[in-house]
C-alpha cells in the first residue's frame, strides 16, 4: 500500500477585509452605496470562510495527510510534504512559492472569485472586482474534481521559469514568480540606474542609462500583470524568456528609447547598476523586498528553479497569461 500524501493547506487570513458594523440608519454615510459596500466587503469574508472549511472537508474524506497553516505564520522553506494548497487568490499562491524549490507541486483555489454578473450589476456605483486568480486551477465549484485528478495522478503540474538575482555578487534566497521591480522607495522620486544585456562574459547590448520610475522585469507568467498592463508583450507560460521594461522614462532620443523594452534570452543575464542613495527590489508585489542603495551591483537572470503550478486546463494549454 503506497504511503498517504502529505499536504499543506496554505491559508489566506480572514482578517484582510476586517468585517464591518452596519451603517446605522441615521447615520449621514447612510447612503445606498455605502450600505450596498459593506454588504460586499462582509460578503467577500463570508466566501472566503465557507470556501476555506469547504477545503477542510475535502481533504478530510480524502486519504491524505494534512495540515492547515496561514500564509502569515510561513517562515521556513517548505519540505516533507507531497502538495501545497493555498486557498486565497494570486497573491496567497505567490507568497507560497517563496518557500518552495522545484520539488513540491502547488495548487491555488481561488477562494473569492469575481462575479460578472455582481460587477455588471454596480458597474455604476463602485469597483466589485474580487480575485481574479489567474494562478489559481481551482474554485470551490471544482476543488475536490481538480484534488481527485492531481491524487490519481490524471492531472501533471506546469513547470514556470522564476526570477533569479544576485545583488554585488551574492545570489539572493528569493526567487520571483511574476516580476521584480526595481524603483526608489518614494513613488515620486526619480529612480536612477543603468543596465546592459549579457551573455556569458560578453555584452550582448551597449549600456542604457535611464531616469524614470523604476525597471520591472517580468516572467513568462508575470506577462499579463503589471507588465501587460504597461504596454508589455504576452509570454507563453511554458517560456523561460524574461521581459523587461523601464517605467515612466525621461525623455531620451530614439535609439535609447527603443532600447527600454525587450526581452532577457534564458542564456543572458540583465546587468544593472544602481546610483540612487535609496532603492527597494520588490519581489511579486510588496511582500518581499531587498534594499539597494548607491553603487550596488544588480544581476537578473532566469536561472532559477522553476515552479511546478497546476493550472487550469485553459491556462495550460492556451498560455493566457
Amino acid at each position: 500500500m503506497s504511503a498517504r500524501r502529505r499536504v499543506l493547506l496554505l491559508l489566506k487570513p480572514l482578517d484582510v477585509y476586517p468585517t464591518r458594523p452596519p451603517v446605522p440608519p441615521k447615520s449621514p454615510s447612510s447612503s445606498s452605496v455605502a450600505q450596498k459596500i459593506l454588504s460586499y466587503l462582509n460578503d467577500r469574508i463570508r466566501v472566503h470562510k465557507e470556501t476555506i472549511n469547504f477545503c477542510k472537508d475535502v481533504l478530510q474524506r480524502k486519504s491524505v495527510n494534512w495540515e492547515p497553516l496561514l500564509r502569515n505564520n510561513l517562515s521556513q522553506p517548505v519540505r516533507h510534504v507531497d502538495l501545497v494548497i493555498t486557498v486565497g487568490g494570486d497573491g496567497t499562491l505567490l507568497q507560497a512559492s517563496h518557500f518552495l524549490d522545484d520539488s513540491v507541486p502547488i495548487l491555488g483555489v481561488n477562494s473569492d472569485p469575481t462575479q460578472a454578473d455582481e460587477v455588471n450589476a454596480f458597474r455604476n456605483e463602485f469597483d466589485a472586482t474580487r480575485s481574479t486568480g489567474y494562478l489559481c486551477a481551482a474554485t470551490a465549484g471544482n476543488f475536490e474534481q481538480v484534488l481527485d485528478e492531481i491524487l490519481e495522478g490524471h492531472k501533471l503540474p506546469s513547470q514556470l521559469s522564476r526570477i533569479s538575482v544576485s545583488l554585488n555578487g551574492h545570489r539572493l534566497p528569493t526567487y520571483a514568480l511574476n516580476d521584480i521591480l526595481a524603483a526608489h522607495p518614494c513613488p515620486a522620486s526619480v529612480s536612477r540606474f543603468s543596465f546592459r544585456i549579457k551573455r556569458g562574459a560578453e555584452m550582448s547590448s551597449p549600456l542604457v542609462n535611464c531616469r524614470s520610475s523604476g525597471l520591472r522585469v517580468s516572467t513568462a507568467a508575470g506577462s499579463t500583470a503589471a507588465m501587460l498592463s504597461a504596454g508589455g508583450f504576452r509570454v507563453p507560460t511554458s517560456s523561460n524568456v524574461l521581459q523587461y521594461m523601464v517605467r515612466e522614462p525621461i525623455s531620451l532620443g530614439p535609439v535609447e528609447s527603443s532600447r527600454l523594452h525587450g526581452s532577457i534570452e534564458p542564456d543572458q543575464s540583465m546587468q544593472i547598476a544602481w546610483y540612487n542613495q535609496e532603492g527597494v527590489m520588490y519581489f511579486d508585489g510588496s511582500h518581499v523586498q531587498y534594499s539597494i542603495q548607491h553603487g550596488d551591483s544588480i544581476e537578473l537572470s532566469a536561472l532559477a528553479p522553476i515552479l511546478k503550478v497546476y493550472l487550469s486546463q485553459r491556462d495550460s494549454t492556451n498560455d493566457i497569461f
